[in-house]
């Protein structure tokens, strides 16, 4: 009887401890940036209060000036920033792509970088050159070879780079393990740029584009094994997988050109898919409960609301909760901040606001003043949304069913990085220069 006693009080014992580990875990995860879409994989900080109103001479912590070129998002973890770079390694001639012509290969070395910095002063505290070589195909003129956002648990910290390779490091900025999936060729020649996803001990990468091989695998963190792969038929996908949890476990969401489908993050198995999405889907899937969000705006315009649950093909049933097909976003993913989808129209500064309820628009391309073009997503915290442009200018909006602008602010560089939000602090990464904004 006492045997049996100390053995319940130990089963507890443990229960209680891992209870109490998850939630520490889920606070942890909650107060960083660790993913390009922040913790919760819709744009949005829980706990996150930048500030309102910044300028070059008001609320910069610091600002440092970034070797190479990128657009990746920079991501948070404690006291360290990582933000990934491309620089060119040699003095071969600079090749200038052209938007109606597949871009060249460039003619130089490039070294692939993952940077560490200081959160408190942007000091580089380590940098790790995961690659060096010629790129075998070229970019967008506004795109770049650094464009895939590094992602962390505060363990691991995985450093993506497409054809250039999985690379696995610890905070310290060890190497744990590396993976070469192939070399891809991109539609139009246009560049790479699918995030990695992080969920417990699993890596997924989504590794389609124009060659034969479309996949989607997955890898143990730990180790960089291969867990599963299952064949993908798509064009180039430049959109993020978002891991969802549902009673029968976690899947992974992959939106893409020819299908969006939900695949079973244990066994790589295909759940569902749905057909819908325009061509070129970058934008990346958010989700809130029972329902996820997909959108693309290239050539056409379409937004769906997918219920979860469902197995087989969703396209045309009543899987579908709602959608929408005017003025969605071609680049930037969409916000979901509370029970509101916040989107752009194309890469133009015109926002709409969704009540994800009901489908119905609380407003639609409202014109957002003084931002030039949009790359960036928007992000949110502390009840406001936070929109930038390409210009440098971020209009902060109040977090409500009607357009109202708080402020507006102006950087004196250009900005396609979507930014990061952890603490007091929003991490902006222009074309030059890495801003922590914080107010002082």
């Amino acid at each position: 009887m006492m045997r049996m006693h100390r053995r319940r009080i130990t089963a507890t014992s443990l229960a209680a401890g891992l209870i109490i580990a998850t939630s520490l875990a889920a606070r942890a995860q909650e107060s960083n940036w660790p993913q390009w879409r922040g913790p919760l994989c819709t744009g949005v900080s829980p706990t996150a209060d930048p500030p309102t109103h910044w300028s070059e001479t008001q609320n910069i912590k610091w600002k440092v000036k970034l070797p190479g070129s990128g657009t990746a998002t920079p991501i948070v973890w404690g006291r360290q920033v990582f933000i990934q770079t491309a620089i060119p390694a040699g003095q071969g001639a600079q090749v200038t792509p052209v938007l109606q012509q597949r871009p060249p290969a460039p003619a130089e070395k490039y070294q692939f970088v993952l940077l560490c910095l200081d959160r408190a002063t942007g000091k580089t505290l380590w940098q790790k050159v995961v690659r060096e070589e010629v790129p075998h195909e070229g970019h967008h003129r506004d795109h770049g070879y650094a464009s895939y956002s590094p992602v962390t648990d505060g363990a691991v910290v995985v450093s993506y780079f497409g054809s250039r390779g999985l690379h696995c490091y610890d905070m310290q900025g060890n190497l744990k393990w590396e993976k070469d999936l192939g070399r891809m060729q991109t539609k139009m020649g246009f560049g790479e740029g699918s995030s990695p996803a992080l969920h417990g001990d699993t890596v997924v990468v989504v590794w389609d584009h124009e060659g034969d091989d479309d996949f989607i695998v997955a890898l143990d963190k730990s180790t960089g094994k291969e867990l599963w792969r299952t064949p993908r038929e798509e064009d180039t996908t430049w959109s993020t997988p978002l891991v969802v949890e549902r009673e029968g476990g976690a899947q992974v969401v992959v939106s893409a050109t020819r299908k969006v489908r939900a695949y079973d993050l244990k066994s790589g198995k295909q759940l569902w898919e749905c057909a819908g999405m325009t061509a070129n889907a970058i934008p990346s899937p958010v989700a809130q409960g029972d329902t996820v969000y997909v959108t693309s705006g290239f050539r056409g315009s379409n937004l769906l609301a997918i219920k979860l649950g469902r197995q087989g093909d969703l396209t045309g049933t009543d899987a579908i909760a709602w959608s929408h097909n005017r003025g969605t976003p071609y680049v930037p993913s969409p916000l979901l901040y509370d029970n509101r989808l916040y989107f752009f129209s194309g890469n133009e500064p015109r926002l709409s606001c969704f009540d994800i309820r009901t489908g119905k628009p609380l407003y639609e391309t409202k014109r957002i003043e003084d931002l030039q073009g949009v790359y960036a997503s928007p992000v949110g915290a502390a009840g406001r949304g936070y929109l930038v442009g390409r210009n440098g200018t971020t209009a902060v909006i109040k977090n409500a069913d009607a357009p109202q602008v708080l402020a507006t602010n102006v950087l004196d560089d250009h900005i396609d990085a979507s930014p990061a939000l952890a603490g007091k602090e929003m991490f902006l990464r222009g074309h030059e220069f890495l801003y922590c904004i914080s107010e002082k």
